[in-house]
């Protein structure tokens, strides 16, 4: 098993906490740049989420 192989994993298992700690990650963001940003994190909050079901749905 790569490393690849390992992250998909890891990321199958916690695909919840991975999707929480990016929402996070974009508030984060947002409070930092007074929501200056706001369009472009939500952006890449929705490619890193669809990328994490992407990545997900082979293990299903």
């Amino acid at each position: 098993m790569g490393f690849l192989d390992k992250a998909k994993d890891l990321l199958a298992q916690n695909a919840d906490t991975v999707g929480s700690a990016i929402d996070k990650a974009g508030e984060f963001v947002d409070s930092k740049t007074d929501g200056k940003f706001k369009d472009t994190v939500n952006q890449v909050q929705e490619a890193a989420k669809n990328a994490l079901k992407d990545g997900t749905k082979d293990e299903q």
